[in-house]
């Protein structure tokens, strides 16, 4: 929950504590001049920033959703889905020196989501 609860919360020990630091979290975008598919990618830097910015605090309280289901655990790996308030994330994590990190994220925003 460090990474939703830092999200919302604006709390950067909370955020940078959930990542690995060699974390990718990209989605599919179009691109504006071709119009085909590309990656957009964002890396545990971006995230914490964001979260020290305060982006995450601007979600109003009854909006801020937080479902997260572990979907897969195998050993020191899981895939976990995380529903928020305008995004969905579909996420890689492993458990390193004992405790478990994001390593990579699929992510989709939700119809009607806000920036």
């Amino acid at each position: 929950m460090d990474y939703v609860e830092g999200w919302y919360d604006g709390d950067p020990e909370r955020m940078r504590r959930a990542l690995h630091p060699e974390l990718v979290k990209r989605i599919v975008v179009s691109d504006t001049a071709t119009k085909r598919s590309v990656f957009q990618s964002m890396g545990a830097s971006a995230l914490v920033n964001g979260t020290i910015h305060g982006w995450g605090r601007e979600t109003p309280r009854d909006r801020r959703q937080k479902d997260v289901t572990i979907l897969d655990v195998f050993g020191g790996a899981a895939s976990v889905k995380t529903v928020m308030a305008d995004w969905i994330d579909y996420m890689q994590m492993a458990k390193v020196d004992g405790r478990w990190v994001i390593v990579n994220v699929l992510w989709e925003r939700r119809p009607g989501a806000g920036g």
